[in-house]
């Protein structure tokens, strides 16, 4: 810390006039984390052993004023609704979700009325009175239910404070603001109790009414003296927030008519360098501080200092900046501390807790008697890092993956795992015997994969922590349940769940009083720093905005001194200029962007530094953006080394399909991908069924109807036969296809239908050409034909193979049909010119039918070919033959001459494929 900070100075009173009645002597601070910083400061100044004063936080002395324990917000919301359930009809009693709604509202106003030494009758009757008022024109007769509940629920809130008031007080527990007002009732008794102790209040800003109350009457006794941290720069200026309380103390407190206010200092106006730094997104920040604080570790060495961070410290306007910033920090930062807690949105067993809560909640709304989980919620869980690796359930996940499981039953996943491990029991537990079996559950999951951790691994060791506070979470809603059981919906259990687990952070282990301090804004009350650097000072941030969570209207409170966003951004203001008044370099880092998540206005207090800069501040502005490389992404170029030479020679040999050639004129790095590495795409579920499976079950189902016709020549009575099969056999396709997949509804409904009447619309065109007089002799459906390419322009000789979909004579022409489902125009299998057909994607379907016509030459017997495609979505246009377009003339016909040349573009392309001084260069789509 600097030379002259705070709490050296509360040091050296401590030594100078309490040194004989140091163990009589009570240091209050407004946290508990300045205690560590004072107990430092006081042995930097005492040469010999000494017993420390006893060093508390208000809070906890106030508590001991009062004798009652303090409760979380959650139990409070239990007890509160014990109290509304006791005084209320049963008729008119709500839910707890309904309940909580409201009550958490009506708890923060109880406690500000309580902290600020209100009189709550007067104060809820205030609030019944305006409603009444807001209400005063209708007539009686108009008055809904509706509107009578509204009204009572004002005139019930005087009997629901005293009720809860009373409840709490028989139990010996309270919330804050009871707690202070009855600090308040006991202070004569606990001033008496006490007469030799000595109260030092150190480092105030803000206080409410019942602490000012429990201070001045401990000044008033001689019991207590106050030292406050106000500079002279904002105590004198009667428009600064930085001065609003402690000018109102100044003026208002009676100790201050007749004795000095100290201690007054003039640290805020000397020498400063502040830089205010603006930059996009909150990464930006983060990045940027992380540069800042490697630029003073370099500063440091190069003066011959040993470029320690003792004196720095990084105060985080956004808690979620705190992951973002350690990534950010140079290796050469050694001792580190961090004040806040790693936030429990991240933690991976709250992740996996979450994740059970939704599959359970979900099944339990589908249907609690079948209890149906959904795909994707079960394999959530079962490829979570927790469970993964301990669950033994690979073989479960690719059963699931393979047959297109959506919706399954509980019955059936127990049938689908045969023999389950202890954790798939747990995860997959039916939750249907209400909130606290499913609490005990959870808690035997946690401590099951506790075991699964070990305590020689670093990793697993910070798992385990995280692990830890979660379960400690669990069993405190146990404990929470077992107390009120009548609140029992799983539903309900979810959403308090959610609100206890903001609680479960996970705190980091550091030295607090070496290295950098990393801390939240309240952290950094009472303590002084050389360098600070202040992130996300947007408004918004810093200062936050207005909330208004309260029943009670801003003119009311205006009326009664309750606080109002007024004095909650003077807090801040306080804050944010302590944070300055003894730092000699300030970095404020705000966020550029004016809109987006986590964006807002530049903060007003950098306005105000700008505004009102002092004398002895320099003061700059600079606005950083990250560097834009002159080229988004660099293509992949891989070379064909000796075994990627081997692999093609492997393909050449086995044979390259049409499909192959196309992906390598598509992008070559997808043919490397494919063909060469033979990565394949990841098996997952199809929920709707893709264009290629329907693809798939069409080929299929025309397979199947026209296979008994193999070497005949179709007719009539043949194809009404097949419309027959029609419903019966694509069904059939569609099992041995999409498997377990759900057909009979939604989008797969619609799929099978349209699957249906692709097939029947393909048989109607049938017909009408066998009615038409067309002889129709099929020939070879769904065959595999190959023939292998011998040419001097390639290295080996290259097999070319693929599935043709249907081979026909047709009035004496042979005729290679493709099916597509998709739309394909005659443009498509029309070409114009030879030159290029390699190199354009939008040639693929001639290539591959003309590879078709190519394979199947010598089986034709001289018979004249066409090949083409038959287009599903384009069943108008019939047979879209391959044609060469040469000037004004059209051939259909596949001769030699065709063949040939087709023959030459084949081979360019190959030649260019197993050149192995060509590497596989990526295109850029």
């Amino acid at each position: 810390m600097t030379n002259t900070s705070f709490l050296d100075k509360i040091a050296s009173v401590l030594i100078a006039k309490y040194a004989d009645t140091l163990s009589n002597t009570i240091v209050v601070l407004p946290n508990k984390r300045a205690k560590i910083f004072l107990i430092e400061a006081l042995k930097k100044q005492v040469a010999t052993n000494i017993i420390s004063p006893e060093i508390i936080s208000v809070e906890d002395f106030v508590q001991n004023i009062a004798g009652i324990r303090t409760i979380d917000p959650i139990e409070l919301l239990f007890e509160f609704y014990e109290v509304y359930l006791s005084i209320t009809a049963t008729a008119n009693q709500q839910s707890f979700e309904l309940f909580a709604n409201w009550a958490k509202t009506l708890l923060q106003d109880f406690n500000e009325i309580d902290r600020y030494l209100l009189d709550p009758s007067h104060v809820l009757s205030y609030l019944k009175d305006i409603e009444d008022i807001k209400k005063w024109g209708i007539e009686v007769e108009n008055k809904t239910a509706l509107l009578e509940k509204y009204i009572d629920f004002w005139k019930l809130l005087p009997n629901y404070y005293q009720s809860l008031y009373a409840h709490l007080l028989n139990k010996g527990i309270g919330y804050q603001g009871l707690i202070y007002r009855e600090a308040v009732h006991n202070i004569n008794h606990f001033s008496n109790s006490l007469h030799d102790k000595k109260f030092v209040f150190a480092g105030f800003n803000a206080l409410n009414a019942a602490e000012e109350k429990i201070i001045q009457h401990l000044i008033a006794s001689d019991q207590a003296k106050i030292y406050w941290d106000a500079d002279q720069t904002f105590l004198n200026d009667p428009y600064h927030d930085a001065g609003l309380f402690v000018r109102r103390f100044k003026e208002n407190w009676k100790h201050y008519k007749l004795h000095p206010f100290e201690w007054i200092v003039n640290d805020f106006s000397q020498t400063k360098n502040i830089q205010v730094i603006g930059t996009p997104k909150t990464i930006g920040q983060a990045k940027i501080a992380g540069s800042i604080i490697e630029n003073i570790i370099n500063e440091s060495q190069s003066l011959g200092t040993d470029g320690t961070l003792d004196k720095v410290a990084v105060v985080l306007g956004e808690e979620n900046l705190l992951v973002p910033l350690l990534y950010s920090l140079p290796s050469s930062v050694g001792a580190l501390n961090i004040t806040m807690g790693y936030s429990s949105k991240n933690n991976p067993a709250q992740i996996l807790t979450a994740k059970l809560f939704k599959m359970h909640t979900n099944a339990l709304s589908r249907n609690a008697k079948s209890y149906v989980l959904y795909y994707k919620d079960i394999l959530d869980i079962l490829t979570h890092p927790l469970v993964e690796p301990y669950a033994k359930t690979s073989a479960l996940v690719q059963t699931i993956n393979q047959n297109n499981y959506t919706f399954i039953t509980h019955h059936k996943l127990m049938e689908l795992n045969g023999i389950p491990s202890e954790i798939f029991l747990l995860l997959f537990q039916k939750w249907e015997k209400g909130s606290i079996p499913v609490l005990e559950t959870i808690s035997k999951l946690l401590q099951t994969i506790k075991g699964n951790l070990s305590n020689d691994n670093e990793e697993e060791k910070i798992t385990k922590a995280f692990v830890f506070a979660i379960f400690k979470v669990i069993n405190k809603l146990i404990n929470y349940y077992s107390k009120h059981e009548h609140i029992d919906k799983i539903e309900t259990l979810y959403a308090i769940y959610k609100q206890v687990i903001d609680l479960a952070e996970v705190s980091f282990e550091g030295e607090p009083l070496n290295g950098l301090q990393i801390m939240g804004v309240l952290e950094s009350r009472v303590l002084d720093f050389e360098t600070v650097i202040v992130t996300s000072m947007n408004e918004g941030k810093f200062p936050a905005g207005k909330s208004q969570n309260s029943f009670i209207p801003y003119d009311v409170k205006r009326e009664l001194g309750l606080p109002t966003f007024k004095e909650k951004d003077a807090i801040y203001t306080y804050h944010f200029y302590h944070l300055l008044q003894r730092a000699k370099n300030i970095y404020l880092i705000y966020n550029t962007e004016s809109e987006g998540l986590d964006a807002g206005e530049k903060s007003r207090f950098i306005t105000q530094l700008e505004v009102e800069k002092q004398k002895n501040h320099t003061l700059t502005h600079e606005i950083y953006n990250a560097l834009l490389p002159e080229t988004a992404y660099q293509p992949m170029v891989i070379p064909k080394s000796e075994r990627v030479m081997l692999r093609l020679k492997e393909i050449a040999e086995k044979g390259f399909s049409p499909s192959a050639m196309t992906s390598y004129i598509r992008n070559p790095i997808q043919f490397y991908f494919q063909k060469i590495l033979r990565i394949s795409e990841v098996e997952e579920v199809e929920e709707n069924i893709a264009l290629n499976t329907l693809g798939t079950i069409i080929h299929e189902t025309l397979k199947v109807l026209y296979e008994p016709f193999i070497d005949k020549f179709i007719s009539e009575s043949d194809i009404l036969n097949c419309f027959k099969q029609i419903d019966t056999e694509v069904l059939k396709q569609f099992k041995l296809v999409y498997k377990e997949g759900e057909i009979k509804k939604g989008r797969n409904l619609l799929a099978f239908e349209v699957a249906k009447r692709n097939v029947s619309n393909f048989l109607k065109v049938e017909l009408e050409s066998i009615k038409n007089g067309d002889a129709i002799k099929i020939i070879a459906l769904e065959q595999t034909f190959e023939r292998i390419i011998n040419h001097p322009n390639l290295p080996f000789p290259v097999l070319i193979k693929g599935n043709v979909d249907r081979i026909e004579e047709r009035n004496g022409l042979i005729r290679i049909i493709d099916y597509k489902t998709g739309k394909v125009e005659k443009a498509s299998v029309t070409l114009k010119s030879w030159k290029g057909l390699t190199e354009d994607i939008k040639s693929d379907k001639i290539i591959q039918v003309l590879a078709y016509a190519y394979m199947y030459e010598h089986d034709a017997k001289g018979k004249p070919i066409e090949a083409g495609i038959i287009s599903f979505k384009n069943l108008k246009a019939g047979f879209l033959a391959f044609n060469f377009k040469e000037i004004n003339e059209i051939n259909a016909i596949i001769n030699e001459e065709i063949l040939g040349n087709y023959l030459e573009q084949m081979v360019l392309l190959l030649s260019e494929i197993l050149d192995e001084n060509i590497p596989f260069e990526e295109k850029l789509i």
